[in-house]
């Protein structure tokens, strides 16, 4: 069936045979590929364990608890660290994000038909690989620790500020710069004083929405080496300490609630 509007009233038309035909196909095509998925996953999976999970997930849970709060003295440094690799990341993104969003804009890229297409795949580059992928690579590179952590969040985020900052510059009121122009100022003026003040609030948003996201991202880059409290978290699951690992997961939810509230305050704010 299908809904015509006359006015404000619904008027139920039956559909077109052909019409009808084709939903039904893609509905018979849709279910046929879900099947065929589904027999493809029931291969590869040993049931057993999964029918076996809740027994095993109610045991690490016994495990777990009551946390190991003396261990929470050797996580200050830890939390610090990551604290540290989401924020220099960020700000390392968003210092080269500007110019690749400055050249990935259609009405400001010097070159659309060269310098456009270059940052749009740096962007695109960016956003394709994970963190913990940066991260897994810069380790190899230039050995672990928290330099490599916050190279990742940074290579990471560069895609992320650049994309949404190049959209704020497409979106401007070029009604203003041409005013700034008409006046005979500088192309740096132009920038300053006709699209700067226009995308300063997009740019300043998009700036603690990204830091905010980093933290996450930052708790989980120890796990392979980066720094940041990802370190004692894959060292406690390593030696079975559960008690250690629920402690440190309850900091790192603490931690993220934080930077909920912050980065909501300075938004608001803001904007």
């Amino acid at each position: 069936m299908a809904v015509a509007v006359r006015g404000e009233t619904k008027v139920w038309q039956r559909r077109e045979r052909g019409a009808q035909l084709a939903v039904w196909a893609a509905w018979l095509v849709g279910v046929a590929i879900f099947v065929y998925c589904w027999q493809l996953i029931s291969e590869k999976t040993i049931w057993e364990f999964v029918t076996d999970a809740p027994t095993q997930a109610a045991d690490l849970g016994v495990r777990m608890v009551p946390p190991d709060w003396k261990f929470i003295h050797t996580l200050w440094r830890p939390i610090w660290d990551t604290i540290n690799i989401a924020t220099l990341g960020t700000l390392i993104a968003i210092v080269l994000a500007v110019p690749v969003a400055y050249c990935a804009a259609r009405n400001t890229t010097p070159s659309v038909a060269f310098v456009r297409p270059v940052a749009l795949f740096i962007i695109v580059s960016s956003r394709s690989i994970n963190s913990l992928i940066w991260a897994l690579m810069l380790v190899t590179i230039i050995g672990p620790g928290v330099f490599a952590g916050i190279l990742s969040i940074a290579l990471r985020s560069i895609g992320f500020c650049a994309k949404l900052l190049y959209e704020a510059i497409e979106e401007i009121d070029e009604s203003q710069v041409e005013a700034v122009r008409a006046t005979g100022a500088s192309g740096a003026q132009v920038t300053a004083y006709g699209i700067v003040p226009q995308v300063m609030p997009a740019f300043a948003g998009i700036s603690v929405f990204r830091w905010d996201i980093n933290i996450r991202e930052s708790t989980v880059l120890g796990l392979v080496g980066a720094g940041g409290i990802g370190l004692p978290l894959n060292a406690a699951i390593t030696t079975l300490s559960w008690t250690q690992v629920s402690l440190i997961l309850l900091v790192i939810i603490a931690t993220v609630v934080v930077s909920e509230w912050v980065s909501a305050k300075v938004r608001h704010a803001i904007i």
